[in-house]
This record gives C-alpha cells, structure tokens and sequence, in this order.
C-alpha cells in the first residue's frame, strides 16, 4: 500500500453535494503532508466558467489557475495536496486526465515558490476520484518530481476532527529590502522578474534566520507538543532573528535604472498536525509562510496595476492588508485573503466563496493584525500610510490593538510605462 490519507469527515460531505451536480467536476485538495501520511482538511471545488459549463471536458488551465491563486490564500502549513474529479465516467477512462491536472497544477503551482524543497520533502500528489452513480471514491498518487511516473494506490480514509488539535505557531517580522533595477531592464516583466530574484536572495536570508519558538531556540528533533490532547488549541509565539547584515542585499556596484525597497511588519501564521510535530518543522513552514505572503502580495500589486490603464511617472501604491478566516471545521486552521485599500469586507467575501468556496460572514473574519491604510501626502515625499500591527508576545486568540504606524509607499519615475522605475519604495511598514 501506498501513502496514506487522514480525510477530515466534512470533506466526505462535502464531496457528496458536489455528486448532485451536472458534468464532471473538478476540485482542490488542500492539507498538510508528514513523512508517514498526509492530513486532508478541505476539498475546494474549481469555479466554472462559461467555456467549462458548456461540455463535458476537463479544463486544465482553469484548474491550474485556480490552484495558483488559493494556493496564495494558505498560510504555513496548507498547500494544495492534489485533485480531485466527480463523474459519471469510469476511472481508468479519467486516469490520464487526472495525472496531466496533478502534473500541470504543481508545475504552476512551484514556478511561484522562492524557497527550493528539502530533499526529504514529501513530491507525491494525491489525486482522488468519485463515480456520481455508484459514489465510489478511488485514490491513487503521483510522484510529481518524476515526469514517467505512473500512478500508485493510496488509502483514503475519513476521520472527524483531524485538526482539532493543531497547533499555532505566528510571529511578526520587520522586513527591510532594497531591489535594484537595472537602467535596461525597465518594463513591467523585467521589473517583476527583477523583484522575484531580489526576493529569492531575501528568501535565503529568511532560511538561514534564528527561530525562536517562546523565546527560545528548541532543538530541532524536539516535539512541539506535548503528548496528542484532542480538542486543546495550543498556541506558540515565534521570533525570527535576522542580523541587518544578513537583512541587506550584497554590495555590488551596478549602473541602476531604479530600485524598490520593501519596508514593514507583516504578520506570518502555520499551522502544524499533531502527530508528534517537531520544531524543525515548525520553524520551515513559519519561513515559507514570511516568503510566501511577502511575494503574494507584491505580486499581487505587480498584476493589478499592471492592468491599470492609466500609468503615471510618480506612482503611490499601497500593498494589500492580509485578512484571517477560519476553515469550517472544529480546530484552529485558517486561511486566508489579501485587501486592498480600496475594498471593504465584501470583497474579501465574496473571494472566500468564489475561490475557496467558503460562506463566511464579516464577523468571521480576523482583521486585527493589519489595519486597512490611509493615504497621507507629505511635503518631501508622497506616501501611503498603512496601520498595521505585529505585537509578538499577544496570542492569536486575543484582540491587539494599534501600537504604530507602518508605511507602504512608492515613489517612482521615469519616461516610460508602469513601473519602469528611477527610485521605487514599497513600504509595508516603519520600523
């Protein structure tokens, strides 16, 4: 037998209303891997368009695509285990189907990561078929690091409370990164790639940071938790060390057509499965959330304003605010979403429901560790002021107030288009 899956019992109904749905359709599945098996936690169906609701094909761009954009909406310790299909149709008639979703979905899924897997990183992905007549569920993996191969059996099996009792590891992290842009290399493409590669070099630097989990540096073979007590929300506060040294980019002298300078707190959360989680463990997922919601998010106003028809020499951009909820399951697991100054809560709504196919209500979102910012012009240079707190020492399940004023600006300019910047700053916050 083959790896094995531990399917919270939501899922199993959850797949179940999707079987009372016309054609074939086509999910996510979202979880945690471990060496021994992985945990399931939701199934998220892809949203149909106009083109996939007129016949009976499987759109693979469309799932790819909307795996690529939830996979921005989970925080440590979530990623996008797999898929799945509902049909009418045998499974060995959709086998080959489902091995080109699973491929094409973890290539676009990886081509937007800035942290390089550890060699004992898990590489299969699940991928899971229901028969709508016979309700059948067939479970089979891939390994997606080997393009030749074929699939292997799997055990599927559903279980109540899988994340009951997760733990909780957050931190805050003051950012402060400057990204050359070289004078030749000034459209919005080159811009972007120019930005990613500065971020990877910041990336390593994350790696290669001092974790610190209740304020101390915890062996990496120790077990985070205690024993395995059901129903307990345990909750851990992590500090990231990284010396300014290690903050800054190399000093290199280059001919520079412009720069972007990244200031500010963010606030990082992951989430861990409690089967013996060790502090090794704990410490990677936290770094990978600190990359993941940091590139997110300048991405994300890379491609808004890239579809912005009026384009100015002196642009004030404002990165969005990251925005909690909860998954509707018993436990502390979250995911979440990314608003912009200009959108309310609806918004945020209606993404949840569109993308990850959650009903959630204003009330059900966390909005306490980022406050939407203000835009404030001052004599020297133009800024947008974004309130934002990361208070370390407050737990996740205690309200934080307000304790100063973070930054995100950008300033730039030259003859051409959007972001062809002479001096650019992307400021999330004043340290």
């Amino acid at each position: 037998m083959g790896r094995g899956y531990i399917v919270e019992d939501t899922v199993e109904r959850y797949l179940s209303k999707l079987c009372e749905q016309a054609g074939p359709v086509t999910g996510l599945l979202i979880g945690q891997s471990s060496a021994q098996r992985d945990f399931v936690v939701m199934a998220i169906r892809t949203p149909q368009s106009e083109e996939s609701t007129a016949g009976n094909s499987v759109d693979k761009e469309l799932v790819s695509e909307h795996a690529r954009q939830v996979s921005r909406m989970l925080p440590g310790g979530l990623s996008v285990l797999g898929v799945f299909i509902i049909t009418d149709t045998d499974v060995k008639d959709t086998l080959t189907t489902l091995r080109q979703l699973v491929f094409a979905v973890e290539n676009l899924i990886s081509s937007e990561r800035l942290w390089n897997p550890a060699d004992d990183e898990v590489t299969d992905s699940v991928m899971l078929h229901v028969n709508t007549k016979t309700r059948k569920t067939v479970c089979r993996t891939f390994d997606v690091k080997d393009p030749k191969s074929t699939a292997k059996p799997a055990d599927w099996k559903y279980q109540s409370g899988v994340c009951s009792s997760w733990a909780t590891v957050s931190c805050c992290l003051n950012v402060n990164l400057l990204v050359p842009l070289p004078h030749d290399k000034t459209s919005a493409e080159n811009m972007a790639e120019c930005l990613k590669e500065g971020l990877k070099v910041w990336a390593h630097q994350i790696e290669s940071g001092v974790c610190l989990i209740d304020g101390k540096k915890l062996p990496e073979d120790s077990e985070l938790i205690a024993g395995q007590r059901r129903n307990v929300r345990q909750m851990f506060t992590a500090q990231l060390l990284i010396t300014s040294k290690d903050q800054r980019l190399p000093d290199v002298v280059q001919l520079c057509g412009g720069s972007v300078s990244v200031r500010g707190a963010i606030h990082s959360r992951a989430f861990l499965h409690s089967n013996k989680p060790k502090a090794k463990l704990a410490e990677k997922l936290l770094k990978r959330d600190v990359v993941s919601t940091v590139a997110s998010r300048v991405q994300m106003l890379l491609e808004e304003e890239n579809q912005s028809g009026d384009k100015q020499q002196t642009e004030q951009l404002c990165l969005p605010r990251r925005v909690f909820c909860p998954v509707k399951v018993n436990g502390p697991v979250c995911v979440c979403d990314y608003q912009f100054s200009d959108e309310g809560l609806a918004e945020v709504i209606d993404r949840l429901k569109e993308m990850l196919d959650i009903d959630a209500a204003e009330e059900d979102l966390d909005t306490r560790q980022e406050m939407t910012a203000e835009v404030t012009e001052s004599s020297d240079t133009a800024g947008v002021c974004l309130e934002s707190l990361c208070e370390p020492a407050v737990e996740l399940a205690e309200a934080s107030e307000p304790k100063k004023n973070n930054y995100i600006g950008v300033a730039m300019a030259t003859a051409v288009a959007l972001l062809a910047t002479a001096a650019s700053m992307l400021y999330l916050s004043d340290a």
